[in-house]
C-alpha cells in the first residue's frame, strides 16, 4: 500500500483490450472520472489483451492470468496442459499482481452476468481471485455499475457472490442486477444503483437535419444464445443473422440508409452477411443506401449514430449509446438488462427478445416509433439530465469510499465485512 501523501496506485480490472466497444466505454467513463478529481493517481490496468491496451490507451496493462501472460500451447494437449497449470499459477500469481495497487475498481460491464456463453474457470474464477487476493494485500476493490442475474450453475454463483462479497463499494446498473445478487445471498443493503456509467460520456456534437440523409443506426451482434444453448449455437447465430438481413431488405426497400453499428469484433460477420446480401439483391441500392465504418471507442460510436434518426440495435451498449444520444431506439433484447433499461426510458414497448425476433413485428414497431418521435425524444432528454446528475452524485460518493476524500457527506460503508 502507498504511504499517506503518496499518489494512490490504481488499477482497472476486467475483460479490457478484446475490443469490446461497451467495457471500454465504461472504462472511458471512470478514467475520466479519476483523472479529472484525483489527477495525482498513478493508473494501470489489469485485463484480457494487456497490448492491445497499451496500445489504445498508453496505459501499463498486465496480463488478468498467466495463460494470457504466457499464451496457447503448440498442441490441444499442451495447450490443456497450460490451462489447467495457469489456473493454479494463479492462486500465487494473482495476490503477486494486486499487491502492487492501493484501489481496484472494475468498472461497469455484466461481471455477474450469464446472458452470454461463459465458462466459470474462465474470467468468473480470476475476478474472484483478484477479490480475494485485494483483501489479502489490503487493496480497496469497486464493482461500479455493473450488471447481473441470477446464476443457475452452482459454480458459478459461488464465484460471483465470493467476488462481490469481498469487495470494498458495489453498485448496480439497474434494480433487477442488485435484486440478482440479493437472491444469489449477497447482502445489497448497502448498495447502490445508478445508471450505466456511459451515459456519463461526452455526446458528440448534434449532426444538422439538412445535413444528412433519413438513417437508421443497425446494431448487429453475433448471437449465439447462453450457456444452455452450446449445442444450438450455430442455428441460433444462422436465424437471427437471417431475420437482421431480411430487416435491412425492408429498410432499403423503403428508401431509408442504413449505417451498420457493432460493439465487438465477432460482430463483423454480421456485417458481411448483411453487405454481401445487399449488394447481391439490390446492388443499385446498396452502395448509396449502405454505410458500415469500424469504431475503436463508444465515443467513436456515438458520434456515428449522431447522423442517424432511428436506432434498432441488439447489443446492450449500441441501445445505451442511441438511448444517451436521445435518439428513439428499438431493442432486440438478449438479456433483462436491455428490458430494464428501455422500461425506465419508458420505451418498453419497443422491445423484442432476440431469439423470437419477428421481423413483420420490428417493421411495425419501427413505423410507430417514427410516428411518436417528436413525443419520445425530450422525454429522453429530460431522463439524461437526470442520469448526468445521479452519476454526479456517485463520484462524490466513490472519491470518499476509494480515496479518502471527503467531497460529499454521503460516504460509502465498506461492504466487505
Amino acid at each position: 500500500m502507498s504511504s499517506p501523501g503518496t499518489p494512490a496506485r490504481v488499477a482497472f480490472f476486467g475483460l479490457l483490450g478484446s475490443g469490446n466497444l461497451g467495457n471500454h466505454g465504461s472504462l472511458d467513463a471512470l478514467l475520466a472520472f479519476v483523472g479529472t478529481r484525483h489527477p495525482e493517481a498513478e493508473i494501470s490496468c489489469i485485463c484480457a489483451g494487456p497490448d492491445e491496451f497499451e496500445r489504445q490507451y498508453g496505459i501499463p496493462a498486465v496480463a488478468m492470468t498467466w495463460y494470457q501472460e504466457h499464451g496457447p500451447g503448440r498442441t490441444r494437449a499442451d495447450d490443456v496442459a497450460r490451462k489447467m497449470f495457469g489456473k493454479v499459477a494463479d492462486l500465487v500469481r494473482m495476490p503477486r499482481v494486486v499487491r502492487g495497487y492501493d484501489v481496484v475498481i472494475v468498472p461497469g460491464m455484466g461481471v455477474f452476468e450469464t446472458t452470454l456463453e461463459l465458462r466459470p474457470w474462465g474470467f468468473p474464477y480470476a475476478l474472484f481471485l483478484m477479490s480475494l487476493s485485494a483483501r489479502m494485500t489490503g487493496a480497496k476493490t469497486a464493482f461500479v455499475n455493473v450488471g447481473a442475474n441470477i446464476a443457475r450453475e452452482r459454480t458459478l454463483r459461488w464465484l460471483f457472490t465470493g467476488a462481490a462479497r469481498l469487495a470494498t463499494y458495489r453498485s448496480y446498473r439497474d434494480v433487477y442486477s442488485r435484486d440478482a445478487m440479493r437472491q444469489m445471498g449477497v447482502d445489497t443493503s448497502r448498495d447502490e444503483v445508478r445508471p450505466d456509467l456511459a451515459f456519463a460520456l461526452p455526446a458528440p456534437a448534434p449532426v444538422p437535419v439538412e445535413d444528412r440523409h433519413r438513417t437508421v443506426g443497425l446494431g448487429v451482434m453475433a448471437y449465439r444464445g447462453t450457456n444452455a444453448d452450446r449445442d444450438r449455437a450455430d442455428e441460433i447465430y444462422a436465424t437471427y443473422t437471417a431475420r437482421i438481413v431480411e430487416f435491412a431488405r425492408w429498410l432499403v426497400d423503403a428508401g431509408y440508409r442504413i449505417r451498420l453499428v457493432t460493439g465487438d469484433p465477432s460482430d463483423l460477420s454480421v456485417v458481411e452477411a448483411v453487405s454481401d446480401d445487399l449488394r447481391r439483391t439490390r446492388p443499385e441500392s446498396a452502395g448509396k443506401q449502405l454505410i458500415s465504418e469500424p469504431a475503436e471507442s463508444l465515443g467513436e460510436l456515438m458520434t456515428q449514430l449522431a447522423g442517424v434518426d432511428v436506432v434498432v440495435a441488439s447489443r446492450y451498449h449500441n441501445v445505451v449509446s442511441a438511448l444517451k444520444l436521445s435518439k428513439p431506439t428499438i431493442s432486440i433484447s438478449y438479456g433483462t438488462k436491455s428490458d430494464a433499461l428501455m422500461e425506465q426510458m419508458r420505451l418498453a414497448e419497443f422491445r423484442q427478445p432476440i431469439q423470437d425476433l419477428d421481423v413483420q413485428r420490428l417493421i411495425d414497431q419501427f413505423r410507430a416509433l417514427e410516428t411518436r418521435a417528436s413525443s419520445v425524444v425530450p422525454a429522453l432528454r429530460a431522463k439524461n439530465a437526470e442520469y448526468l446528475e445521479s452519476l454526479g452524485q456517485q463520484y462524490d460518493v466513490l472519491s470518499a469510499a476509494l480515496f479518502g476524500a471527503e467531497t460529499s457527506s454521503r460516504v460509502a460503508l465498506d461492504q466487505g465485512e
